[in-house]
């Protein structure tokens, strides 16, 4: 993944290893565009998979119609080969959809951007010199808010992303006021609006507030105002289901701070560690469905929608973030609007033009190699 815009990049889990053996999948296409314009990005989609992703999966859809293709394999004891029908866990694409939420009750007047933290969860966000009166929604949405990030916590990774905590805990349900009691052990990043630094936290937050204000979780409101209008079948917030809904592929991580080493399966986990900021399982085509939605003006109005897009400097190469937004520019010029997304053994990317013409949503089913900004690159750049 690019810059840790991750739930488990945060915790450097994203390192080298190999899956030997996989076999390659063709791609499929729809509607009158011919599949050789997608060669660069199906090349890419090898590529990973040669440098040692046990497989992907990825759709593109635009004007002309949907593409899909997959490489490798779903499952590397069996050797099935990924389905471009595929469920995924999709991480901090989450954030996206809180982000859009929290937009659309601004525009119902029910909320400012500009209101404190403390205004919405009073005395929640304290400790350590973290202040929530001091810290607004909008650096929440856009990570300026100095909060620090929970999974940094070293006990919260050696618990639940190494291997021996992993196995003991992979099914714990964390609550959202334990992870955010776990980010106020520690010191504020800097002094809020001064910088930025991405933090998880701030999305519990977020889906905090959100609960408050409207009386119902985000995964109700989410699935009340998005995917239910957006007929998102394949979306789903599992709260604290340990399953992905088929059809959906085996998941791999080395659940280790080494570039070598075994692989386990990581498939079934609790994603309440992840909470508002990363629970989500998805597929490609619901996500190139909910972006183009979203950056064609579908879901929010202008103003929010230019709110959502107005970015603030970021450590992420070549982009700026957004709210719950990450703008990059590619090197043939081509602005895309999404986000990346990475949990145990799966990391995701989703993104789309600046008018929501041309999507693309992928997904590796192995969270220690690969770059998914390689594919990017390749379906828009041709390279």
């Amino acid at each position: 993944m690019r810059a840790r815009t991750t739930l488990v990049g945060a915790t450097a889990l994203f390192l080298a290893a190999a899956v030997a053996g996989p076999a390659f999948a063709a791609g499929t296409a729809t509607g009158a565009r011919s599949t050789d314009t997608h060669a660069a990005a199906r090349r890419a989609i090898q590529a990973a998979v040669r440098a040692g992703v046990p497989g992907v999966t990825a759709t593109a859809e635009d004007a002309h119609g949907t593409w899909s293709a997959t490489a490798g394999v779903g499952d590397t004891g069996t050797g099935k080969p990924r389905s471009t029908a595929d469920r995924y866990r999709v991480g901090s694409i989450t954030k996206t959809f809180v982000s859009t939420v929290l937009l659309q009750l601004e525009a119902e007047g029910r909320l400012s951007l500009d209101d404190t933290v403390d205004r919405w969860l009073p005395g929640v966000v304290r400790g350590n010199g973290h202040d929530g009166r001091t810290v607004t929604v909008r650096r929440l949405l856009n990570h300026t808010s100095g909060i620090f990030n929970y999974t940094a916590d070293e006990d919260f990774g050696r618990t639940y992303f190494l291997k021996d905590g992993f196995f003991r805990h992979r099914y714990d349900t964390v609550t959202p006021l334990d992870l955010v009691a776990i980010a106020m052990k520690h010191k504020p990043d800097f002094a809020p609006g001064t910088s930025w630094n991405y933090s998880n936290t701030n999305y519990v937050l977020a889906g905090m507030v959100i609960e408050k204000v409207t009386g119902h979780s985000y995964a109700t409101e989410i699935t009340r105002r998005i995917l239910r209008p957006l007929h998102l079948t394949a979306t789903s917030l599992p709260g604290t289901r340990v399953t992905v809904p088929r059809p959906s592929s085996r998941a791999y991580s080395t659940l280790a701070l080494t570039a070598t080493g075994p692989t386990y399966d990581v498939t079934t986990l609790n994603p309440s560690i992840a909470s508002s900021a990363g629970e989500m399982i998805s597929d490609s085509a619901d996500l190139d469905r909910f972006y183009s939605a979203l950056l064609g003006g579908k879901l929010l109005p202008p103003r929010q929608l230019k709110e959502m897009k107005t970015t603030v400097k970021s450590q992420i190469p070549n982009s700026g973030y957004g709210l719950g937004l990450i703008d990059t520019t590619l090197s043939c010029g081509v602005h895309v609007w999404g986000h990346d997304g990475g949990i145990h053994g799966s990391a995701s990317t989703a993104v789309t033009t600046t008018d929501g013409s041309h999507s693309l949503a992928l997904n590796f089913n192995g969270d220690w190699v690969g770059d998914t900004a390689a594919v990017t690159e390749a379906e828009f750049c041709g390279k």
